[in-house]
């Protein structure tokens, strides 16, 4: 009797830490979870293109190669955005102008992450490189 008490105790235990276990990814996300995914995915770039949230994240990238580019810029109203830099290489600059005085960048020779905060008004705006101007550009507009 001893023995078959031991074995279900152990088996108890087994299944117990089983269950406890699987619980992971199956499960529904936290309210706290939730947040913290739209706030670092999907709900910045929304505030990004909406233009609905003061201090909204433009993520703009030159580099390494002769590339170029500027993301959450499809949609955007006038208001308050950070526009975030991915300088990745010393060859290129990323700068940015346009209507209402924008007109930001990073150095020609430096590598890094660099931010700047934004006033957009309505109008066209130009990105680029300074010493490739011809072949890394491009541009949107603000509404």
């Amino acid at each position: 009797m001893r023995h078959a008490r031991s074995a279900l105790l152990i088996l108890l235990v087994t299944l117990v830490l089983a269950v406890a276990g699987c619980g992971g990814d199956d499960e529904e996300p936290t309210a706290a979870e939730t947040t913290a995914a739209e706030t670092t995915g999907a709900a910045t770039t929304e505030a990004a293109t909406t233009g609905v949230d003061d201090g909204a994240a433009l993520q703009g990238t030159v580099g390494p190669g002769f590339d170029i580019s500027l993301a959450g810029a499809e949609g955007l109203t006038a208001g308050s955005y950070t526009l975030v830099v991915d300088d990745k290489a010393s060859a290129h600059n990323f700068h940015l102008t346009g209507p209402g005085g924008v007109d930001v960048k990073t150095d020609v020779g430096a590598e890094g992450e660099e931010t700047f905060e934004l006033e957009l008004v309505a109008g066209e705006y130009r990105f680029l490189c300074d010493p490739h101007e011809s072949s890394m550009n491009g541009s949107f507009t603000v509404e």
